[in-house]
């Protein structure tokens, strides 16, 4: 099976197993989508869910966050982990959103990157999810099945962003990135499954026999 026939494959069992998707982070706006994404690095969405409502019941735009010290912050996200480093971006993010961007969170990849705490990943899930625009966010779960599906030569998440973005088409990136994420949580989990379990990985090689092992972005 070429490469091009398993991402078919990997797209109508998705289709069927996910017809319709949620957001997993929790939020009302744009901003709040923004921090929750900052948060979740290296943190389940699950806790996020549970920490965001309080935090953004102290505030959930730039103008009231930029007011509230550094401290505090830290202490209702703390169970976040990277609680220091993340604390102090959500402080200096809001800060600058109402200096450049007048309270408003950026539309562009560049200047969403140019903000603190925020990577490439987390700036395609806000692109993707706040504003609509097309992106494929890619961590380290989803790298994980670009490999075992046979998508990507699995060099760093980089690569697997690429390779993934020239076998599906554009209007299916968004929906694509989620619904990898729940399959990959529900049935090809990252100590479970190994490339010889799920339907998804035995459709793509259904002689595969042995566990395949993962390159570590």
């Amino acid at each position: 099976m070429k490469k091009q026939e398993r991402a078919n494959v990997v797209l109508d069992n998705l289709n069927k197993f996910y017809p319709n998707i949620p957001i997993p982070l929790k939020h009302k706006n744009v901003y709040e989508l923004l921090i929750a994404v900052l948060l979740s690095a290296q943190c389940t969405d699950e806790r996020v869910n549970k920490i965001t409502p309080l935090l953004f019941k102290t505030a959930n735009n730039p103008h009231d966050m930029a007011k509230v010290p550094v401290n505090k912050i830290y202490k209702i996200i703390k169970p976040c982990g990277l609680a220091p480093k993340k604390s102090k971006a959500i402080s200096k993010l809001s800060k600058i959103l109402i200096k450049k961007y007048n309270g408003r969170v950026p539309e562009t990849f560049e200047d969403l990157e140019n903000l603190p705490g925020v990577g490439h990943k987390t700036a395609s899930v806000v692109m993707s999810q706040g504003f609509g625009h097309p992106a494929f966010p890619v961590d380290t779960h989803i790298h994980r099945l670009a490999q075992r599906w046979g998508l990507t030569n699995g060099k760093n998440v980089v690569q697997t962003e690429l390779d993934i973005k020239k076998l599906f088409p554009k209007a299916t990136w968004n929906r694509l990135h989620l619904q990898m994420i729940f399959y990959g949580r529900e049935y090809c989990k990252a100590r479970s499954c190994f490339g010889v379990e799920c339907k998804i990985c035995t459709d793509c090689y259904p002689n595969r026999r042995k566990a395949i092992k993962v390159k570590k972005p």
